[in-house]
């Protein structure tokens, strides 16, 4: 629900049940009083003429699930204000003073009265559910920044496990040169361990034949 399109609602509702009331009295005027009465209904109406445009604006402006329902209370509004305007019409009318007589010894005044509460009492309504669907959206609106502001922690979360693991997969790959270059060595030392042995073997053979080739011509 847009907060402009609620203030132009509790704007309207405060001057339609102003015009009812004006309507009322004029209908019971006549002369300069009721051209006087019925100057100010029209200036009322243009002020409500205006409002009602403001909010069809505002309504076209809107997301499709949230236009639909102030569209909806838009035509009410303008539903309203035509019966207002015929009203307007009758009361400007020649005749208009005899044919309200008649009308109110017909249906009485009471009637008129608390057809104008009844009206009253439904924009009351309809202004309590425009709070209404106003509260909950922005609710809503409270619950998908949330969930936003949760998913990017979320996701900065995994941004700082992925360096670690990248630093962990750089680091195992620095481990796997050296075990490499170990392995190297290792085999390295291996090989000059095994020529030293037959050197050393060759040195020992040596030593013991000529330690025989000595006794040999000394007992000879």
């Amino acid at each position: 629900m847009s907060d402009v399109f609620e203030g132009y609602a509790g704007q309207y509702c405060e001057i339609s049940a102003a015009l009812s009331r004006k309507c009322a009295a004029a209908s019971a005027l006549d002369g300069e009083k009721k051209k006087q009465k019925l100057s100010e209904i029209q200036a009322d109406v243009q002020e409500s003429e205006s409002l009602i445009r403001r909010m069809d604006l505002e309504a076209r402006s809107m997301q499709p699930g949230v236009k639909a329902g102030l569209l909806a209370k838009l035509r009410e509004y303008k539903s309203d204000l035509n019966s207002v305007k015929g009203e307007i019409k009758r009361l400007s009318a020649p005749n208009a003073q005899q044919a309200t007589r008649e009308e109110l010894l017909e249906s009485g005044m009471s009637d008129t009265l608390a057809a104008s509460s009844d009206q009253r009492g439904r924009l009351m309504m309809t202004s309590e559910r425009l709070n209404q669907s106003s509260d909950r959206i922005r609710e809503s609106q409270r619950t998908v920044f949330e969930t936003e502001e949760i998913g990017v922690s979320i996701l900065q979360d995994l941004h700082n496990q992925r360096q670690s693991l990248l630093h962990a997969h750089t680091t195992l790959h620095g481990v796997d040169d050296y075990i490499g270059k170990s392995k190297k060595i290792l085999a390295s030392m291996s090989k000059r361990m095994d020529r030293n042995k037959w050197i050393v073997g060759g040195i020992i053979a040596t030593l013991v034949f000529a330690i025989l080739f000595i006794l040999y011509f000394k007992f000879a």
